[in-house]
């Protein structure tokens, strides 16, 4: 496939229409505001209008999915992404959380006639984190508004 073909399938041919929300967790901050960056930076790149990304921060991981759910009921969105950094502990409390999060996010994509984007980096300690929010493993941030875009030009 020619990497112009790739790379139109990105394009929004009507951004003006079209509304993304991030949630993003606050906790470990460093790492989300980072993937949010990459996130936010791709979207506009590819047509999205920064009037029609609502972007809310909650306080860690585990509330995405209420903020996800909550900011999907007040504003008519095509697309939420959910970013958040859940780095592994000495407890399993990260195993609790991640898995959480992701079958929330799972949920969100069954219920809601939307596609729900899961930007969660959960990464054994924080150099992966930096890794993939900018680092040598590009950004998964950027990765995630891609694949929110993709969606609604395929799919939508």
């Amino acid at each position: 496939m020619k990497l112009s073909n790739i790379q139109n399938q990105f394009k929004l041919s009507n951004g003006k229409q079209i509304s993304f929300g991030i949630v993003k967790s606050l906790w470990n901050e460093e790492i989300t505001q980072r993937l949010y960056d990459g996130c936010y930076e791709t979207l506009l790149k590819y047509g999205a209008v920064k009037k029609n990304i609502i972007t809310v921060n909650v306080p860690g991981s585990f509330e995405l999915i209420y903020g996800a759910k909550k900011i999907t009921e007040k504003s008519k969105l095509n697309a939420v992404i959910v970013i958040g950094s859940i780095i592994k502990g000495e407890t399993p409390h990260f195993d609790f959380i991640a898995n959480a999060v992701a079958n929330g996010v799972k949920d969100l994509n069954i219920i809601y006639d939307i596609p729900f984007i899961f930007c969660v980096s959960t990464d054994l300690n924080k150099q992966q984190a930096l890794e993939r929010s900018g680092g040598n493993f590009g950004n998964k941030g950027s990765d995630s508004a891609l694949t929110a875009i993709s969606l609604i030009n395929n799919i939508n």
